[in-house]
C-alpha cells in the first residue's frame, strides 16, 4: 500500500530528492509513529502524514505529524530546543503545566521580558486554549525617550484589538501563528518583513510544556487565543479560574488585547 505521505518543497530541499524519493517509497519512513504536535499514534500506511524537519545549528531531526495536526515544513529551532525535544521523546515524560516562561522581546530586550502563561479559557461555553502574554517592566517604542508603556499600541498596530469583555472570540490574526511542535510550545510568529518567512515574535528557552487538555484544545480548534496586558495586569495566577478572573478585570480596565492565532501558521 502506498505510503500517505507528504514531503514539502522546503523538507525536499534540505534533505535531497534521494532521501525525499527513499521516504515517499516507504524504505525510510516508519510505518507508525507518534505525532510530533499531539503526540498520539499515527500510521502513513493509513492516513495522510506530514514530514517536519526541525533544524537546529549543529544537527536536524526528522519528525512525522498526522497531516491534520501539522503541515510538512522545516523548522528552524536552538541546538538547546532541539537536544532537548530529542530527549523528552526518549524518556517519554508526561506533560505538565508550567507558566511564565520569560523569553526576551524584540522591542526591548534588555529592560523586559515577556513571561508567557499557558491555560484554557471558557468562552461561550466552550474551552479554548490560550496563551497570556505579560511583560515584567514596562515596554517602550523603539527609539522613544522616557518611560512610557507602549506594550499594547505595539500590538494594536499589528493587528491585535482592545478587548473590554471576554464574550467571544477575538477575530482571526492572519500571518501570526503559534508553533506547537513535538508535543510543546515553541513560538509565537510573526510575519517577516517584505512576505519572508516567519520569524519569532516571543521564543521559549526551551520548549514549553502544556497539558494535554490544551494540546487537544488546540488541535480542535487549529488556532490558539493569545491575550496580552500591560506590565502589573495579570499576574501569576496559579489556577485557570483565577487566570480568568485576572482577564475579566483587566479587560474591564481597558488593559487587554486579543487575537486568535493558527496553530502552526496553517
Amino acid at each position: 500500500m502506498p505510503r500517505m505521505l507528504d514531503v514539502s518543497d522546503d523538507v525536499r530541499a534540505e534533505i535531497g530528492d534521494e532521501e525525499a524519493d527513499r521516504l515517499l517509497a516507504g524504505e525510510s519512513a516508519p510505518g507508525s509513529y507518534d505525532c510530533t504536535s499531539c503526540r498520539t499514534p499515527g500510521d502513513c500506511e493509513q492516513e495522510r502524514t506530514s514530514t517536519v524537519l526541525f533544524i537546529g545549528e549543529e544537527t536536524a531531526v526528522l519528525a512525522f505529524a498526522h497531516a491534520g495536526c501539522l503541515p510538512s515544513q522545516v523548522v528552524k529551532v536552538t541546538e538547546e530546543q532541539l537536544q532537548g525535544a530529542v530527549r523528552s521523546i526518549s524518556a517519554d515524560q508526561a506533560s505538565r503545566p508550567e507558566q511564565q516562561r520569560p523569553a526576551a522581546p524584540e522591542q526591548a530586550p534588555e529592560q523586559a521580558v515577556l513571561g508567557v502563561t499557558s491555560g484554557l479559557v471558557l468562552i461561550a461555553g466552550e474551552l479554548h486554549p490560550a496563551l497570556v502574554v505579560e511583560p515584567t517592566a514596562p515596554i517602550a517604542r523603539p527609539g522613544a525617550v522616557g518611560a512610557g508603556d507602549d506594550f499594547l499600541p505595539l500590538l494594536i498596530e499589528q493587528g491585535f484589538m482592545p478587548v473590554t469583555e471576554l464574550a467571544a472570540t477575538p477575530s482571526v490574526l492572519h500571518g501570526w501563528s503559534v508553533l506547537l511542535a513535538m508535543g510543546q510550545l515553541h513560538a509565537v510568529l510573526q510575519p517577516g518583513t517584505d512576505g519572508g518567512r516567519p520569524v519569532a515574535w516571543w521564543q521559549a528557552h526551551q520548549p514549553l510544556q502544556v497539558t494535554e487538555g490544551w494540546r487537544t484544545a488546540a488541535n480542535k480548534h487549529q488556532q490558539v487565543l493569545m491575550f496580552a496586558a500591560p506590565v502589573g495586569s495579570i499576574g501569576r495566577q496559579p489556577r485557570e479560574d483565577l487566570l480568568r478572573d485576572a482577564l475579566d478585570k483587566a479587560a474591564a480596565r481597558g488593559q487587554l488585547v486579543a487575537a486568535a492565532l493558527p496553530l502552526a501558521g496553517t
